[in-house]
């Protein structure tokens, strides 16, 4: 991400502390962990001074996030803290107008009964409070923002912050525009945590429908680390459904390039990465008619009702009977994405205008 020097000079001189919450990562790099590196590192926010906060394990992120950040904002009064990750603690959102959220999305109230115990437990609560109690927040995308205002203080500023989604798995085209699709087969790929609300499952209902009616040798690749629930257990005994795992970027970036369409049967999502890295290789999105893949495929892809397999499927076959099929849904993949990283660019200079602001602000209100 870059900026115009004119903006480089209006918040070079600042002294205020920018600490930035890392304390989640470090494992896995998933959604989270992520946008946390590409959208809050040092580099990004440049040229603001920032600090990042990091921990050594679990019971050093939760003393960190629980009473140590806290205590920093207590000593240096005029730091700010950004959470990008976990909500911030209790104690942290006393601070108020100093403490900045980014938001990926309401879960932990709307969907209670997929969120695993650790979730209810540490996080649910203190997300509820900042949300009655900050006055600004950042999230990852109108759709977010729409489900943010549902909770939040009527005053409350809610900023747009899209991320500009890189190429992560250095895939490309490569033979895809002008490969041949072996008879009765098709290849469908899965990126996610296999957990309830990826709703997996439903993918997995419609490749057996796929294969009943149009593929019969079609299959499912998964690829995510294995999350609570029974899900990975039922998907196991699916005829077509292989489950890799946690893998490294070598490992996604051959089963992008095999595959034919990403699928994600998803009950709800803040944003859906996988969706616009996939497009990065030209790979058609066959996904859930919600309101954030809407806003984020804006027309290309196909949408599909997750709970009817059969007529899932059926649209799956027709959109590989269209001539040329191939080219024309890489073609409308590569413009989306310069759709969203011109967004996701705009954003970027707001936010960092807007931190800048903050950090001039004397005496900024605590709760």
């Amino acid at each position: 991400m870059t900026m115009t020097a004119a903006q480089g000079a209006a918040v070079a001189p600042l002294a205020p502390n920018i600490l930035v919450d890392h304390t989640h990562c470090g494992r896995h790099v998933t959604g989270i962990e992520r946008i946390t590196l590409e959208l809050f590192s040092a580099e990004a926010l440049a040229p603001l001074n920032v600090q990042i906060i990091r921990s050594s394990g679990v019971p050093d992120m939760i003393w960190r996030q629980s009473l140590s950040v806290p205590l920093r904002l207590l000593r240096d009064r005029s730091a700010i803290l950004l959470c990008p990750g976990f909500p911030p603690s209790p104690l942290a959102t006393l601070f108020g107008a100093r403490v900045l959220p980014y938001i990926h999305d309401v879960f932990l109230i709307t969907r209670w009964q997929d969120l695993n115990p650790r979730a209810k437990l540490y996080m649910a609560a203190p997300f509820r409070f900042a949300l009655k109690k900050l006055p600004r927040f950042l999230v990852n995308s109108q759709t977010t923002r729409d489900e943010v205002r549902r909770f939040c203080r009527p005053d409350a500023q809610i900023e747009l912050y899209r991320p500009a989604v890189r190429n992560v798995f250095g895939v490309g085209h490569g033979d895809r525009l002008t490969r041949t699709s072996s008879a009765g087969a098709f290849r469908l790929l899965a990126l996610g945590t296999v957990e309830p609300r990826k709703n997996l499952l439903a993918a997995a209902e419609i490749l057996t429908a796929l294969r009943a009616r149009h593929f019969p040798q079609a299959t499912l690749d998964i690829v995510g680390r294995f999350g609570w629930g029974e899900d990975a257990r039922l998907l196991q005994a699916t005829p077509g459904v292989t489950l890799h795992g946690y893998q490294p970027i070598e490992k996604v970036r051959e089963l992008i390039d095999a595959a034919d369409a990403l699928i994600s049967t998803s009950h709800d999502e803040g944003l859906g990465l996988p969706l616009l890295e996939a497009q990065y290789a030209g790979l058609p999105v066959v996904a859930s008619d919600i309101p954030v893949y809407r806003e984020v495929l804006r027309g290309c892809g196909v949408l599909i009702d997750p709970s009817a397999p059969t007529a899932a499927s059926d649209s799956i076959a027709a959109l590989a009977a269209e001539p040329g099929w191939r080219r024309v849904e890489a073609e409308a993949a590569a413009a989306n994405l310069n759709r969203w990283l011109a967004d996701a660019n705009a954003d970027h200079a707001r936010v960092i205008e807007l931190i800048a602001g903050l950090a001039r602000q004397p005496g900024l209100q605590t709760c």
